[in-house]
């Protein structure tokens, strides 16, 4: 097959599609312990008010034949966008409306759009990337450009913690930013750490993004006020230079693909276009389920009192158990701060985490490697880089403990054997 340079790029081998891949065979055979997915849990209380609102669509007249056979706009579902637009307006005094907001199909396919709009080949002749200024980042950016070379990373700090934990910050110092840059971006909570960048750090690269300029996304798919999977304190931002993205997949909807984009109209404006031309217009089931929630401010509520409360028990009772099984091994935890997953280094792991995940998966146990969640990075050797994994908490509390076993027995074994 005679491939265009699009094709090529976009049919070989990637982190995300190795994540995705893995985790369609492992539910499909059913045998294996589910540490390494980001599929949220099914929350039974959240469940039951979807199941409630589907009831309620399906008795409206004509409302489950609107929902499934009728186009929304290239923005997505008007009244949603209309319903958001007035809760983050009345709730943050963010001086936006509807022309603020366009929805996309998923968090990926906004974050696709955003980084070519900012970044690549410009008209000028010129070049720009996308930068992140602290990773490790999400596996899913790193294949996200058109073009090789697109993005730019720099080290975090590293703080040491009591507890055995530990800490990514931004490093200031090294943090220069040429005129090759198209626009900053971070994750908050951070897939894959749980890292939440402090109120601190988002208004320093809030100032420096001005100051160059260049738009600053922030990537709140875990983030407050809704899914707020965030166990520390955290301040929502926008202005018009900041772009917010949010998603219902982590308030419980991840098969419904509703991605939400909030940034200046001209920004919002583009990616209802870039809708119309790939897709018509974004699904809209994901906004019909969630709008009564979103109008009211339930959707907050929810996420503040199920939601959150639900993952930040398991994210700390799910520290407990690498505590107790690790020991005395050198092994540190990023501290849990955010999302649905626990960041493990094991440092100066004596083979890499690409063989600790072959090793793993034989044992019928799903991780992720460290490696492939450091997009900017990837032609640079960084130790660091191969010593980490990513666990998730999402699932049963008896399918994380067993996993939690697993690896801690087999890291015991490799040091050992070392």
């Amino acid at each position: 097959m005679n491939l265009s340079k699009f094709g090529k790029k976009f049919t070989r081998k990637a982190g995300i599609t190795q994540l995705m891949d893995d985790l369609g065979a492992a539910m499909a055979s059913g045998d294996m312990l589910m540490l390494g997915g980001g599929n949220p849990a099914h929350i039974p209380e959240v469940q039951d008010l979807f199941r409630e609102r589907m009831m309620e669509i399906l008795a409206e007249p004509k409302g489950f034949e609107s929902m499934i056979g009728n186009y929304d706009g290239s923005r997505g579902n008007q009244a949603f966008v209309e319903a958001l637009a007035e809760l983050l307006r009345e709730t943050f005094g963010w001086n936006i409306t509807a022309k603020n907001i366009a929805l996309t199909n998923g968090s990926q396919n906004a974050f696709f759009c955003l980084f070519n709009l900012f970044a690549g080949d410009m008209p000028d002749g010129s070049k720009k990337k996308i930068l992140f200024p602290l990773t490790p980042e999400y596996i899913g950016y790193a294949d996200a450009g058109l073009s090789d070379d697109f993005f730019i990373a720099r080290k975090p700090s590293i703080e040491l913690l009591d507890d055995g934990l530990f800490k990514y910050h931004v490093d200031f110092d090294a943090l220069n930013i040429g005129d090759d840059i198209g626009a900053i971006c971070v994750s908050r909570p951070t897939n894959p750490t749980g890292n939440v960048l402090t109120d601190a750090e988002i208004m320093e690269l809030d100032a420096i993004a001005q100051e160059r300029g260049i738009p600053f996304i922030i990537d709140n798919a875990y983030g407050t006020p809704f899914p707020d999977i965030i166990y520390t304190e955290a301040k929502p931002v926008w202005n018009s230079n900041t772009v917010v993205c949010m998603s219902l997949s982590k308030f419980g909807l991840p098969n419904l693909r509703t991605g939400i984009v909030i940034a200046r109209e001209e920004i919002a404006s583009a990616i209802a276009d870039i809708n119309g031309v790939m897709h018509l217009a974004p699904g809209g089931m994901g906004a019909r389920m969630a709008i009564d929630m979103v109008r009211t401010g339930e959707i907050m509520k929810i996420s503040q009192e199920i939601v959150q409360p639900f993952y930040k028990r398991k994210a700390f009772q799910t520290l407990k158990w690498f505590r107790e099984e690790l020991g005395d091994l050198p092994v540190r935890i990023h501290k849990p701060e955010g999302a649905l997953f626990l960041w493990l280094w094991f440092q100066d792991l004596p083979i890499t985490s690409a063989e600790l995940y072959d090793r793993l998966k034989e044992r019928n146990t799903l991780i992720i490697p460290g490696h492939h969640f450091f997009p900017g990075l990837e032609n640079e050797y960084w130790q660091h880089k191969h010593e980490c994994i990513r666990v998730t908490y999402a699932q049963d509390d008896a399918v994380v403990h067993e996993g939690v076993k697993v690896i801690a027995d087999e890291i015991k074994k490799i040091y050992m054997n070392a």
